[in-house]
């Protein structure tokens, strides 16, 4: 196999600055606005998207550490393999978040349930279809063990919303 490359196709904006403040997940980022800049070229593929109320964004993790085929996870206090996680340490630092499209302007495009760091280049958006992305009888393999009570509490992380310039 040889080389594959990616060009960003645009920037994720959140007031995420910092990786260990950033919440775990969407599900824990409940709210969290942001916005997608997507570079003004792609703009046209935007059309038909403000139908759709979640889209998956798929990003470079461009701050994970080095790739790592075993990380203890999130609420977890023992080696998983990469695969059966989302940590960002893996092989090829590519995340995927479904979060909620609020609206699109132009080549911008306003979300919400924003769990991704602060200038994150944007490689790719879907919509989410319902029809083809749920599944009814789901597992969730090791992480339905997971206390869902707890893991809510603890997955917002440090991740507090910054006061409105004129709150200082």
């Amino acid at each position: 196999m040889g080389a594959v490359s990616f060009t960003p196709i645009g920037t994720i904006r959140t007031p995420h600055k910092r990786a260990q403040d950033t919440p775990v997940q969407p599900a824990y980022a409940e709210g969290i606005e942001g916005r997608v800049e997507l570079l003004p070229e792609y703009a046209k593929g935007l059309r038909d998207l403000s139908g759709f109320s979640h889209i998956y964004l798929i990003y470079h993790l461009h701050q994970a550490g080095p790739p790592s085929l075993k990380v203890i996870p999130f609420m977890q206090d023992r080696h998983r393999g990469v695969f059966a996680t989302r940590s960002p340490r893996r092989p090829n630092p590519i995340g995927m978040s479904l979060v909620r499209l609020i609206r699109v302007e132009g080549n911008i495009l306003h979300v919400e349930d924003v769990d991704i760091l602060d200038c994150t280049p944007l490689l790719d958006i879907k919509p989410y279809i319902f029809r083809f992305d749920s599944r009814e009888k789901a597992r969730s393999g090791w992480q339905d063990d997971v206390d869902e009570e707890a893991a809510r509490k603890q997955g917002v992380r440090g991740y507090h919303a910054e006061p409105a310039e004129d709150e200082t």
